[in-house]
């Protein structure tokens, strides 16, 4: 790393489209769901739908309308409410509960596990995500994933982008929100990251909602390092 990142000691990654495909993933199971029950579902549109439930559900526990809850159990009423809307009938509650646990098995990009792994050589890398750490651990066991160690929103009764979740993993692993990198491919969780003075990494994901004209993947000056998948960001650390 060059100039004053060279004080950086910790990589923290953002999960959900990051490292992980989470659209082609529910895609993949939705189809083998399909060949099933018989299901006629366009999985890619309900795919979207599912994650389109994602922010709205965190901000009915911001605002009290909800007890804090885990983000297993908010993907679990967002399912139901899904299924419901587009008059999918035919699962049992075992099935329901199993394709809402699609999102303990989804698949890395092609580049992660490899990039983790050279990252790790260098620097401790984590998770920092709003998934709930049964979740994280259970993903990370399935996908191969080598984390140093999984921290979750879970830990912090808050989701990203609260101030509370950067600093609360800074705090954990004993380090000045300046010894942190965020790394992501949203770049609202960066500005939320380097707002509580984590240093930030940004990564193209072009693929994460099947369409790149869908995805904002232009590099900005405001981020530390700019990066076009994980082994380029290694390679931009030193690593």
């Amino acid at each position: 790393m060059k100039g004053t990142l060279r004080s950086v000691k910790a990589l923290v990654f953002d999960v959900f489209g990051t490292v992980v495909d989470w659209r082609g993933s529910v895609i993949a199971e939705g189809k083998a769901l399909s060949r099933k029950k018989r299901l006629s579902v366009d999985w890619g549109a309900f795919a979207d739908l599912w994650r389109a439930g994602y922010v709205p559900a965190m901000d009915r526990v911001r605002r009290g309308e909800l007890p804090w809850t885990t983000i297993d159990v908010l993907n679990r009423m967002i399912l139901v409410e899904l299924l419901a809307k587009l008059r999918i009938g035919t699962l049992s509650e075992a099935e329901k509960d199993h394709f809402n646990r699609v999102w303990h098995r989804l698949r890395p990009w092609p580049d992660a596990v490899k990039g983790l792994a050279r990252m790790k050589k260098k620097v401790l890398v984590a998770t920092l995500s709003n998934g709930n750490m049964a979740l994280l651990t259970n993903m990370a066991k399935h996908a191969g994933l080598p984390w140093d160690c999984v921290l979750s929103g879970e830990l912090f009764r808050h989701y990203k982008p609260d101030r509370e979740v950067y600093l609360g993993a800074a705090r954990l692993l004993g380090l000045r929100p300046g010894e942190l990198m965020m790394v992501a491919a949203h770049k609202s969780d960066l500005d939320a990251a380097a707002a509580a003075g984590l240093r930030t990494a940004f990564v193209r994901r072009p693929l994460e909602f099947g369409d790149p004209a869908l995805k904002d993947v232009k590099p900005e000056e405001r981020f530390d390092i700019n990066a076009a998948d994980f082994l380029d960001l290694a390679k931009k650390i030193g690593a």
